[in-house]
C-alpha cells in the first residue's frame, strides 16, 4: 500500500485559512438569571466555552472563582457535572450542577476582540512585505 501525498496550492491553502470561526459574544460582567434548569444548563454551557474565570455561588453560599474546562452533561442536574481550576489550588475540581445558584462571568474574556480573521490579515500582510519565519505568537495575559 503506497501512501498518497496531498498537495495544495497556495489559494487552497489560503482558503482553508479563512475559514469562518465560532463567533463569541462578549460575556464579560453578565450574570444570567436562573430561572429553572434550561437556563442553568444553557448558562453553564456558554460558562464551559467562556475563556476566562467564572464566579460559582453554592446553594450552601460557598462562592468559587474558576476557570471551567469540561463538563458531563446527565438526565439531571445532579448527574451533571462542571470540571474546574481554582487559582488557589492547582488540581482538579469538580461540582454538581445541582449545587449551583448562581453564576457570574466575573473574568476577564482573554480572548474579547481578537478574532481569527484579524490575525489571517496581520498574517498576510507580513507575508506580503516579505517577512519570514511568522508565527502565531498569542497576546501576554496581563
Amino acid at each position: 500500500m503506497t501512501a498518497e501525498v496531498l498537495k495544495y496550492t497556495l489559494e487552497q491553502v489560503e482558503a482553508l485559512e479563512l475559514a469562518p470561526g465560532t463567533e463569541h459574544h462578549n460575556l464579560e460582567g453578565w450574570v444570567p438569571a436562573l430561572a429553572n434548569e434550561d437556563d442553568l444548563r444553557e448558562a453553564l454551557g456558554k460558562a464551559l466555552d467562556y475563556r476566562g474565570d467564572v464566579t460559582l455561588t453554592l446553594k450552601s453560599g460557598e462562592r468559587i472563582d474558576a476557570y471551567i474546562f469540561n463538563c458531563k452533561t446527565g438526565p439531571t442536574l445532579t448527574e451533571s457535572f462542571l470540571q474546574y481550576f481554582t487559582p488557589n489550588a492547582p488540581e482538579k475540581r469538580k461540582v454538581s450542577y445541582a449545587e449551583i445558584a448562581r453564576v457570574e462571568f466575573s473574568g476577564k474574556d482573554r480572548a474579547a476582540g481578537k478574532h481569527w480573521e484579524d490575525w489571517v490579515k496581520a498574517y498576510n500582510e507580513k507575508k506580503a512585505a516579505g517577512e519570514k519565519n511568522i508565527a502565531l505568537v498569542p497576546d501576554r495575559l496581563d
